[in-house]
């Protein structure tokens, strides 16, 4: 019965609907044998005369089913206080301090590929310093990696999802380290004079694995915001993290 009655309510909802006309015969019909009709009968019917009504009918339960859905996220986010200045230094802390390491590695990568667009080394920089800051970079970047991957993605892994393994920043590193291990031999085979310094050729090994590189270097920080970081810690252990 209940089922049934929420079938009628649908062909109520039809009748009621301004913009559906139910033929008169079917609206008698219907006032005259409400319970004797059967739930097919009434699909059929309502289906067969304003095809569109059950249409309207279940769009607006999706609607509903949306909005239920996305009301509680948007909740949850306008709930977040303001966080003061103070508050925000201590959540945006790893953000700053990742930033700074990154903006070297942004520098130096900079330097040498713009080098390569122009085919020619920085003004007063020789091919032995121009090779060794491209060593240490990839020395540097490794060591870099090595740290986070045993020291600071453990911890952070405990609650933030991105870090986790096979997850977006430990993903980045794999394809990362796969342009390292083309650079690094490439600039020793050089600085051996086993090879001959062709820009080109480095432009290209660069190109492998830039973009990985940068977006990485980005979204790496953007994980570690303020407005990121409360969302999964609180202050207290803010002030733990070792970073």
């Amino acid at each position: 019965m209940h089922a049934r009655s929420a079938v009628l309510r649908r062909f109520l909802a039809a009748q009621n609907n301004a913009k559906f006309s139910i033929p008169r015969p079917l609206q008698r019909r219907y006032q005259s044998t409400k319970v004797a009709m059967s739930d097919a009968e009434i699909n059929s019917a309502v289906s067969s005369e304003c095809p569109d009504a059950l249409g309207q009918e279940a769009k607006s339960a999706e609607s509903r089913s949306s909005e239920k859905g996305t009301k509680p996220e948007k909740e949850a986010e306008e709930k977040l206080p303001n966080l003061s200045p103070q508050d925000f230094r201590t959540f945006n802390r790893m953000a700053e301090t990742m930033n700074y390491y990154h903006n070297h590695f942004r520098r130096t990568w900079t330097m040498m590929y713009d080098a390569c667009e122009a085919n020619k080394r920085p003004a007063g920089m020789s091919i032995r310093q121009f090779l060794n800051a491209g060593m240490q970079f990839c020395h540097q970047l490794t060591m870099h990696h090595d740290i986070e991957e045993a020291h600071i993605f453990p911890v952070l892994a405990k609650k933030m999802p991105a870090f986790r393994h096979e997850q977006e920043m430990k993903t980045a590193h794999k394809s990362i380290h796969a342009g390292l291990e083309k650079l690094e031999p490439w600039l020793e085979e050089c600085l051996d004079g086993s090879r001959e310094l062709n820009l080109k050729e480095l432009k290209a090994i660069m190109d492998s694995f830039g973009d990985v590189l940068w977006e990485h270097l980005d979204a790496e920080v953007e994980q570690l915001g303020a407005e990121n970081m409360r969302k999964f810690w609180t202050k207290t252990e803010m002030l733990r993290m070792p970073m």
